[in-house]
């Protein structure tokens, strides 16, 4: 038998993630979806607006960072860009392809991959039932996509 190797994060083999579009990663709790001035500019172009008119519909300053703006809905705090009508029981991203990256990167955020104790207890507390089903996300996969977030 093998001794694992202390080198290796407790992933080491991989996790499995598979996106379900519940949305529950997009709700919940008042937060923050922090994006950049070059992902502001993309969605926008995405959406047919300038800048400054996303900044004004769709989002406001945190802490003096940009986040997307929240409403209040049955299912707690949903991102504004979060569509829960237009394919019944399913969330969609209505700006999916140029979601922000904190979007992008779920749920391999450093904080979510501390051990397997965290990692089980934001799936649970999310409750994203993607995470532990689905595909397996190879080590160097997640490396890269933590390191982006």
């Amino acid at each position: 038998m093998t001794a694992p190797n202390r080198d290796q994060p407790w992933y080491a083999r991989g996790l499995r993630f598979s996106c379900t579009q519940c949305g529950n990663c997009c709700t919940g709790p008042p937060g923050t979806v922090s994006f950049t001035d070059e992902e502001a500019a993309s969605i926008a172009a995405a959406l047919g607006i300038g800048t400054a008119e996303f900044h004004k519909r769709y989002a406001h300053k945190v802490d003096g960072h940009w986040s997307l703006t929240e409403r209040l809905t049955d299912d707690g705090y949903d991102c504004v860009f979060l569509d829960r009508t237009s394919s019944p029981g399913r969330a969609l991203c209505s700006i999916y392809t140029t979601r922000p990256e904190q979007c992008d990167t779920w749920p391999f955020w450093p904080e979510n991959l501390t051990s397997k104790n965290v990692w089980d207890q934001v799936k649970r507390r999310t409750p994203c039932p993607g995470m532990a089903k689905g595909k397996l996300v190879p080590l160097e996969q997640i490396r890269v996509t933590k390191d982006r977030h």
